[in-house]
């Protein structure tokens, strides 16, 4: 039952529903007891002879108002227990969406989105059963059964209730064990499932290329494994499920043998009267519903168990990226100065930058040019504080990034990431994402910024057209322009671009830069690429080398020195004449 302490919180959180529902259930569970004394009385004066018509209503009209009585009690119940375990799913749901988005891509690189959906999904779902059926069996099993055993023992016979909860000790000892078993094999059961969701989110997100490298039988295979062990640790769960029915309806039976055995003696001795054991018996088959319902009971709850250790586990991963008491809610507009003298990803041995120093000025466009892995991408996800944990600093308008609050700080910066994330909405809203309320107007503007209104205007729905999941219905070029756009609507302070035009064309990619330097006087553009074409007329080239800075200068300057950029120009020369036919 350790669930129930675990969900204390919440408990006192909703104590008055909770509370209503608990004494509703109480008296719902004395008014059980009503009819089956009245059968016994009945039975009795019908052997006794004195049974009148007006008692006979009488007790007809009591047996009419109890069960009245408990059809709306239940109802209310109902809507306080059961409504409440519902806002503890809503609730629970929330606060992994908040820390969903608190999180570090560090943390997103160790979960899977599959596993994650699981935790929001079943598990929660399997949390609110034990919140809402949990607490309504624990209350009912214990209130009717205790009810039903007081009655038993103060009205009718002590002694034969004795002897009829004779075998409830040995239905404690199994179910616990049950119990036990089922907690293990449900959360097994459930991490094979999050590993299903997993599969399948991924395999449709990646469906284009299964087909392209005809990998579709493979990929169904896997599937059909996985699905077979989710059916198989889901089989061993509900083996374990099915000892507790039959396990109780024996205890059950055993008991009803003891009691009419003994009752029969009692009868026959003098101490009961036969209207007195078949109410004895009417009360057992009462008991018949606690005693499986406290079987049940262990099911629920275990499962919630495993299913809140799951979404407490991931809660309780801490949140890398923090903000400071008192921190900066201005978001900051000017030189951006890197002081960092190494840095290394997580459970990454190399280091991805050492001794990045360097300054850029505001208003100036900056170009970071180097192999694939030299550390370009690294320099902007600092600068956007994705990750931390290096030594030294960056300081932007004079003050170290952790002095801005996270929210302040990130306004500044309109992100342009490699691997361009457009939403299943249409291409207006995938624009518009940071301001949806923005006049037409100005989205059109931005997509001409980004040399992307013309092919928009060629869609059958124009800017209404829906792009499909991370726009799968658009071309790479159309997708980075579309990102580029949603950047520059946002005008903001810091313009991020990661290798953001390696999908266009030469004169689509020289249109877009042109657009840049008209319209972004006075702001600062920060520029990594492959295609030195990109970034030949920035301000300062930073050229990297395994996470260092090897050369720094314009274009010109880096041409005269001939070092590695000079290098890098003409081998990307030389293929491009080999392209056309040189």
């Amino acid at each position: 039952m350790r669930v129930f302490m675990n969900l204390k919180w919440f408990f006192i959180q909703e104590k008055k529903s909770y509370l209503t529902g608990v004494i509703i259930l109480l008296f719902v569970a004395f008014l059980q007891l009503i009819p089956p004394k009245i059968v016994g009385i009945v039975v009795d004066s019908v052997k006794n002879n004195n049974l009148t018509g007006d008692q006979l209503l009488q007790w007809m009209m009591i047996l009419m108002g109890s069960a009245l009585s408990m059809y709306g009690l239940r109802f209310v119940w109902r809507i306080m227990i059961f409504g409440s375990a519902t806002k503890l799913s809503r609730l629970l749901r929330n606060r992994l969406y908040r820390h969903f988005t608190k999180m570090s891509p560090s943390f997103y690189q160790k979960k899977r989105v599959g596993d994650l959906m699981a935790h929001a999904t079943n598990d929660l779902q399997a949390i609110q059963q034990t919140a809402g059926s949990g607490v309504l069996t624990l209350v009912d099993s214990l209130a009717t059964g205790g009810f039903v055993i007081i009655a038993m023992a103060f009205t009718i016979s002590w002694k034969l209730t004795l002897i009829a909860l004779i075998p409830m000790p040995l239905m404690a000892l199994l179910t616990n064990y049950y119990g036990t078993l089922l907690h293990k094999r449900f959360h097994k059961a459930q991490e094979a499932f999050s590993s299903l969701n997993d599969k399948t989110q991924e395999s449709v997100s990646g469906i284009k290329v299964l087909k392209t490298f005809g990998q579709e039988q493979e990929d169904i295979e896997s599937f059909r494994k996985q699905s077979n062990d989710v059916v198989e640790k889901n089989i061993a769960v509900a083996k374990v499920d099915s000892l507790f029915d039959p396990t109780i309806s024996i205890i059950v039976g055993i008991s009803f043998f003891l009691s009419i055995l003994f009752g029969s003696r009692l009868v026959v001795n003098g101490e009961l009267t036969i209207g007195e054991l078949i109410s004895f018996t009417t009360y057992l088959g009462l008991l018949i519903w606690p005693m499986l319902a406290f079987g049940w009971l262990f099911n629920i709850v275990e499962r919630g168990r495993a299913s809140y250790d799951r979404v407490a586990a991931l809660l309780s991963e801490e949140i890398e990226i923090k903000e400071e008491k008192d921190a900066l809610q201005i978001s900051p507009a000017g030189d951006i100065e890197y002081k960092v003298d190494s840095f290394n990803y997580p459970d990454q041995e190399k280091s991805s930058l050492e001794n990045f120093h360097t300054t850029i000025e505001k208003g100036s466009t900056v170009g970071v040019v180097g192999k694939t892995g030299s550390g370009k991408t690294t320099v902007l996800r600092l600068l956007l504080r994705e990750f931390e944990g290096y030594e030294g600093e960056i300081l932007m308008a004079g003050h170290s990034l952790k002095k801005y609050k996270l929210s302040a700080l990130r306004e500044a910066f309109g992100y342009v990431p490699q691997d361009h994330f457009l939403f299943s909405s249409t291409i207006f809203d995938n624009i518009a994402f940071t301001n949806p309320q923005i006049d037409r107007s100005r989205v059109e503007e931005a997509a001409r910024l980004a040399q992307i209104h013309e092919d928009i205007k060629e869609f059958t729905n124009g800017y209404e057209t829906i792009v499909g999941e991370r726009g799968v219905s658009l071309s790479g070029g159309q997708k980075q322009r579309i990102s580029i756009a949603r950047a520059l609507l946002m005008d903001p302070e810091v313009l991020l671009l990661d290798d953001s035009l390696s999908a266009v064309d030469a004169k689509t990619e020289e249109a877009i830069l042109s657009s840049l330097r008209e319209n972004r006087n006075g702001k600062t553009t920060i520029i990594t690429a492959h295609r030195l074409s990109a970034i030949q007329h920035a301000d300062l080239i930073i050229v990297l080398d395994e996470g260092k800075i090897v050369e720094r200068g314009t274009h010109a300057e880096l041409m005269v020195h001939k070092g590695i950029y000079r290098e890098m120009y003409f081998r990307q020369q030389l293929e491009e004449l080999v392209e056309h036919g040189g």
